[in-house]
Order: structure tokens, then sequence, then C-alpha cells
């Protein structure tokens, strides 16, 4: 009977080995919040104060990470200013930091500015692909400190085409799409990443869904997961005219998805939260309504399996 527990015990610390390491492609969330992380820099309002004086509540800029175990490659979609506490979390989970390139998203400061870690100053980098549309490519070349990464050859520029689909490698594929955001001065891109014929859409940043060409609703019911902006819960979260910094509310976006399958709501992740989103409070009550309406948060750590 003793030999058959610790059989019993050696398989189930092999099943949770397995399911924190998975052996096939997957994506890892390596972050979560709006731009300048949680808590917001100098904010010492209720809504920062818990997480300053517990650092365990604290969290970081949006981002995704794309692991092949099958040929060691990893990728991370946006260097944010969280970079490298994020490849520290990469690495506890995929075993390494190294990463083979960056997807980037736009030239808003949470999502291109930990490339100055490639620097000589940091990791001074050979060659790192750095894939990105047109104007943020002109926009790395024809800006300090960022051209100096090109010019150094510490980053390679890999241009990007809306709606054209490439390969990271034979098992992932990748595609960007335009979305309308305050583009001043990189146009703003979403991905979709496919892996075994699954779909993860990916849009952290977008203005408003109707302003968007595309439907997001029967979009969200032809992915597997989908990890979209949730910047502010609602209207008047901010003590400004929040017109001028346009997100889809997530009051917006549940009600907007009120009509999908419970299936497909399941899919939706909400992401990028600002300082000021009740959903980064645990427990809240605006916690409980998202996840009560079936729809998921995202979290720091989570893998999901394409």
């Amino acid at each position: 009977m003793k030999y058959i527990i610790i059989l019993i015990s050696i398989l189930l610390l092999a099943c949770n080995t397995a399911e924190k390491t998975p052996q096939t492609p997957y994506v890892m969330v390596l972050g979560v919040a709006q731009d300048a992380g949680y808590p917001q820099m100098n904010c010492k309002k209720e809504c920062c104060k818990a997480a300053w004086e517990n650092s365990k509540l604290q969290k970081m800029t949006s981002c995704l990470a794309i692991i092949d175990p099958t040929k060691n490659q990893q990728w991370i979609i946006d260097a944010t200013p969280n970079i490298k506490e994020q490849l520290q979390l990469l690495k506890s989970k995929s075993g390494t930091e190294k990463i083979d390139g960056v997807l980037l998203t736009h030239a808003h400061m949470g999502h291109y500015s930990g490339l100055i870690h490639f620097g000589r100053e940091v990791m001074g980098t050979n060659n790192m692909p750095v894939f990105a549309m047109p104007k943020m490519i002109t926009f790395l070349k024809e800006n300090g400190p960022w051209s100096q990464l090109v010019e150094i050859e510490n980053i390679s520029l890999r241009k990007l085409k809306s709606d054209s689909t490439f390969s990271l490698n034979k098992n992932i594929k990748v595609t960007p799409f335009l979305v309308p955001h305050r583009d001043e001065f990189s146009e703003t891109v979403g991905y979709k990443i496919t892996i075994n014929e699954k779909i993860l859409l990916f849009i952290p940043d977008i203005d408003k869904w109707e302003k968007w060409e595309t439907n997001i609703v029967p979009l969200i019911q032809k992915v597997d997961y989908a990890f979209l902006d949730a910047t502010f819960y609602k209207n008047g979260e901010l003590k400004r005219d929040m017109s001028d910094i346009p997100h889809p509310f997530v009051e917006e976006s549940m009600e907007l998805f009120s009509n999908l399958s419970e299936t497909d709501k399941q899919k939706v992740h909400f992401i990028h939260f600002n300082h000021t989103n009740p959903l980064l409070i645990e427990g809240s009550a605006s916690q409980k309504e998202v996840t009560e309406k079936g729809f998921n948060l995202a979290e720091e750590g989570q893998i999901f399996r394409l």
C-alpha cells in the first residue's frame, strides 16, 4: 500500500509538472496592466495604495510570450518597461529567458520602450529580430536612442504587412492587422497567433470597437482565445474627458458580447488594465461581475495551450 501511494504521488507530480511546462507550443501571459504598470508612478490615490504597500499586488505591463519547446524558441509581443522582470517570469516556466524576437504593436511607451535593454549598456544583443509595421520601423530608425540599436545592429528590423501571415517557425504563424488607435508615431496592430490550427487573438489597444471596420463579435466566434483591450472599466473612471483617450469600456464590451454563447464568452480574456481599473482589485464587485457574466481576466503567468 505504501508503494502504491508513492507511485500515485509521483504520477500526480508528473501531471502537475506537465501542466506547468507544456511540451508543445503555447502562449504565456507576462503582464496585464496598461503601459505604466500597476501601481502607476506617483499615484497616491486609493486605487494604488494597497499595491504600493504590498508588492504581491503589483502588475506588469501587458505582454504575451509565444513559446515552442519543440524548437527551443520563444518570442514576446511588445517590449515593455517591465521586460527585465518579464523575461525572468518567462524563465520560471520555460527554463530560459533567451528570446528569439519581439513583435511590436505600436509606439506608445508601454509597448516598445523595453527595446532599450537590447543596447550595449545592458544585453548588447546581436541582430535581435524586431517585427514591426512600416511607420513603426521608420520611427525606430529616425529617432534616438532607438536608431542606435539599428545602427550598431543590436536589433534587426523585420517589416510586417497588415493582414499578411508570416511564420515564426514551421509550427507558429502570425498575422498582424491594423486597428484604430491614437497613432501619433506609428500605426497600431493586433495579432492573430495560429498554432496547430488554433487561433489566439491579441488586441491590447483599440479606440472603440465601432471605429474598427472589422466586427469583433463574429471574430471572437472564429478564434479559440481573445485577449482584448480592457484599459478602463467604465466611463467616469478618470476625472477628465475620457473621449480624449478612447478605449472600449469593459462595460461596453460585455454589453456588445452579451449575445455570445457561453462557450464563446469563455474565449474572452480582458487585459491591459489601467491603474484606476477596479478589475485589478482582487475580489472587487467589478471582477465578480465580469466572471459572473461568463468572461475572464488575464493573469500573469497563465499558460494557454494551442
